[in-house]
């Protein structure tokens, strides 16, 4: 993921604006290792980027203050997929613009007027509340953004140090392709070599709140390990041992909290799609298949099945915009 000058965002022009795209990721494993005494959990997890993707376009403003205007497009602006387009707030609860405001209080940009004026326009593809971590992928890109538009000259370990102080996702979006996460999210560990597999993504009308899904978790330390080993396999092409290593400790929470999550999982094997698997904290489900043709297969035969959001993309070897 990387800023770009750009004339055009979605359908409207914008001018002078730098222009990122956000990706959404999936987790390929995501293990629960224990209760921190900060009231977080300690995650290991391997976590690729996908091709489905926001785009934050970030442009100076002569008016002080952050404003942001966010719009819907591809999935999400179909009638199938509009009912996942749930309300995205444009004020200071949205991760966009509470990174961009510590981004000027720690930068030191702000002055007694306010934050120097910037216009962020959102273009959301990823449903929210999906655990395709769309809100912390679009806060990173907002970061990138701004600091360019700013003539903020700071590495990128210390953006990430800035989103990850607003959320946990936010700093492996700034790895720039997949990666190991560890802590609670801010230990992030670059991977190469992960195939730029197909693989179908699906989401029932619930979403799911990420603290409940969490609060009713059991921890599994025996997991520790198995993201490194995960990425090794998938990097060797051996997909079919990498099998045994794609879990996820938060889905028995969702499918519990999400009758949906069940039904899903179960749609996705009735559509011939091997060992689906929840991803974050849901209530998205994924499974990666063997070619496009399988994919596209998979996807028509859960969009024949009632679900809104479907998409056959890929694993992206970068995070690139």
């Amino acid at each position: 993921m990387s800023p770009s000058t750009a004339r055009r965002s979605g359908a409207r022009e914008i001018p002078d604006a730098i222009v990122c795209r956000a990706a959404a990721k999936l987790n390929l494993s995501l293990a629960v290792l224990a209760r921190r005494d900060d009231g977080f959990h300690e995650i290991e997890s391997l976590v690729a980027p996908v091709t489905l993707h926001d785009t934050v376009a970030v442009r100076a403003a002569d008016r002080p203050g952050i404003r942001l205007q966010v719009r819907f497009a591809g999935g999400l602006a179909t009638a199938a997929g509009s009912v996942l387009a749930t309300d995205v707030p444009t004020d200071e609860t949205n991760l966009v613009v509470r990174a961009v405001a510590a981004l000027a209080t720690e930068a030191g940009v702000a002055t007694e007027a306010g934050v120097p004026g910037l216009e962020i326009d959102l273009v959301k593809r990823i449903p929210s509340g999906s655990g395709l971590g769309g809100g912390s992928s679009d806060a990173a890109a907002a970061l990138l953004a701004a600091a360019r538009v700013w003539g903020i000259d700071w590495p990128r370990d210390r953006l990430a140090a800035i989103g990850g102080r607003i959320g946990s996702d936010v700093p492996v979006f700034f790895a720039g392709g997949a990666a190991i996460m560890g802590g609670r999210g801010e230990r992030v560990e670059r991977v190469r070599g992960i195939p730029a597999l197909h693989v179908v993504i699906a989401r029932p009308a619930a979403g799911l709140s990420t603290a409940a899904v969490y609060a009713r978790c059991t921890p599994d330390p025996a997991r520790r390990g198995d993201a490194g080993r995960l990425a090794a396999t998938l990097a060797a092409g051996r997909i079919r041992a990498a099998v045994p290593l794609l879990h996820n400790s938060l889905e028995s929470p969702a499918r519990t909290l999400c009758p949906d999550v069940d039904r899903l999982l179960d749609s996705f094997r009735r559509a011939g799609a091997a060992h689906p698997m929840l991803t974050g904290s849901g209530s998205a489900c994924f499974a990666l298949v063997r070619s496009a043709t399988e994919s596209r297969l998979v996807a028509a035969r859960l969009r024949m099945a009632g679900w809104p959001g479907v998409y056959a993309v890929r694993l992206a070897t970068t995070a690139r915009g």
